[in-house]
């Protein structure tokens, strides 16, 4: 590890459930709980019913603000300040890899502080953050000034292609680097599940750190098993100990 030239950081829903951030698979609560987190998180029920759609994910953005980045997600900022070369790949929306400090994220999955107008695709600056005092509530969504559209959430719903920019700079890194970690994700979903595959098969190390034991599929794979926060700081340490 401490020869490594390229580091590639791979994080999942694990990271940020440290931080008190339910996974998106969690059980709903009120008024989301009449609803599958996969019903709406599709382009056709944002269509259907924009204001229970936009509520909830300004509800969940509201959730995320009102916690802080946890030890994993420092211990990954600080490592790439002393490392020859990081890429930092999620797959969270929450950007608690920036309010940790890390620099050029590559998201694959989107940010729920990014919105977007549905039908020209201009960015729009988030509003600000839902009063969750209230309860859950439905909420309209904005109209994009340029063209009327809707304000649609940043986030990759089910159905939809991962950006392909990201996608392919995430391809290219596993592809180069001679170390991975992959932090706090299973390795499920594709096609992100693809690049701790790909560094393995390219010469890499990988390391998996993960709470629950994973099917290894290479020799040059190991795991460590436990919570990232107490985990990557005690790596990172020894990794940068003279």
């Amino acid at each position: 590890m401490r020869s490594a030239q390229h580091w590639v950081v791979f994080t999942g829903a694990g990271v940020s459930a440290e931080s008190g951030i339910p996974t998106f698979r969690d059980a709903l609560t009120g008024l989301w709980s009449n609803f599958d987190p996969e019903d709406l998180a599709t382009t056709e029920a944002f269509l259907r019913d924009p204001d229970l759609v936009w509520g909830w994910y300004e509800w969940r953005r509201a959730k995320v603000l009102k916690v802080a980045p946890n030890p994993a997600h420092q211990a990954i900022a600080e490592l790439a300040r002393h490392v020859p070369r990081l890429t930092l790949i999620t797959q969270n929306v929450d950007d608690l890899h920036e309010r940790a400090g890390s620099p050029s994220v590559l998201h694959l999955h989107g940010s729920l502080h990014h919105p977007r107008c549905m039908r020209c695709a201009k960015a729009l600056d988030p509003p600000q953050p839902l009063d969750t005092s209230q309860g859950e509530q439905l909420l309209a969504p904005p109209v994009c000034v340029d063209c009327g559209g809707l304000i649609r959430p940043g986030v990759v719903w089910f159905g939809e292609m991962l950006p392909e920019q990201a996608l392919t700079q995430a391809f290219e890194a596993a592809a180069q680097c001679d170390l991975l970690l992959s932090v706090g994700t299973s390795g499920v979903v594709y096609p992100a599940a693809q690049i701790p595959q790909l560094a393995a098969r390219s010469g890499a190390w990988v390391i998996h750190i993960n709470p629950q034991n994973l099917a290894l599929g290479s020799e040059r794979e190991f795991q460590l098993t436990g919570a990232a926060g107490a985990l990557l700081p005690l790596l990172v340490q020894q990794v940068l100990a003279d």
